[in-house]
């Protein structure tokens, strides 16, 4: 009955920000139960390598493409050239994204405009088209990468939060407008895990303050968010739907 609650052979996910870090991570665990492959980042160097390590071993297909999705047009681009390069999008899961630090009153309009056109902008007309086909054929997940501070705060982080927040609420909308058509919506919200983005805008003092925060006094490893991806990929989450799942070590458990 429950042999094949985590297969995707057949179907296809597309992976933004898959070249590295969490997105290859889920790239790879999708592969690894039969799905076929799209990622997309900025660095082709990275993409091809990257596409050759999820598809390692494998029988499936892993394919990949420049974009920048904090430019405007490039979602679009990147959702028609997927779909005529792999047929169709099963299982979207919009990872791409970049912080900012900035004092709130050291915000500039140049860093706002960028990190919400990447981290919330683009998401929507990534996940406005795509959501189409998904609808035709009954069945779809979309998974929005959120954070903990889209649940908590940090000094620093104004537009990052903003924007992980904004996922949230807009997750849950798109869930009651896309639940008569079996399609699912969900964010995962990571804390302090090992990728390029928060090792490379923390400092030494700020990385030991988060490693203090978590119950488990260490960062997750990139592998560790592939469970919950999948659960939230496949049939084996098919009634979760407008929910946030928090996969933090226990950071925000820690409010004292």
């Amino acid at each position: 009955m429950y042999e094949k609650i985590f297969d995707l052979t057949g179907k296809v996910a597309l992976v933004t920000g898959g070249s590295k870090g969490l997105g290859k991570a889920m790239a790879r665990v999708y592969a690894e139960h039969g799905a076929n492959i799209m990622i997309c980042s900025r660095n082709a160097e990275e993409l091809a390598a990257a596409a050759a390590e999820i598809g390692d071993g494998l029988s499936v297909r892993v394919e990949w493409m420049m974009a920048d999705l904090s430019q405007r047009g490039e979602a679009q681009r990147l959702a028609e050239e997927t779909l005529q390069r792999m047929g169709r999008v099963d299982v979207l899961v919009n990872n791409a994204g970049s912080n900012v630090p900035q004092r709130a009153d050291q915000i500039t309009d140049e860093a706002w405009d960028r990190i919400i056109e990447l981290n919330l902008s683009g998401i929507m007309r990534l996940t406005r088209a795509l959501l189409p086909q998904m609808m035709e054929r009954q069945w779809g997940r979309v998974i929005h990468i959120s954070s903990v501070l889209g649940l908590g705060g940090k000094p620093g982080r104004n537009v990052y939060s903003a924007t992980k927040s904004a996922l949230i609420g807009m997750a849950r909308s798109t869930a009651l407008d896309m639940g008569p058509y079996g399609v699912t919506v969900n964010c995962i919200s990571p804390g302090p895990f090992l990728t390029d983005l928060p090792l490379g805008v923390l400092t030494d003092e700020q990385k030991q303050e988060f490693t203090n925060r978590t119950a488990l006094k260490r960062w997750g490893k990139p592998e560790e968010i592939a469970g919950l991806a999948l659960l939230l990929g496949t049939d084996a989450g098919s009634y979760i739907t407008g929910a946030t799942l928090l996969i933090d070590g226990g950071v925000l458990a820690n409010t004292l």
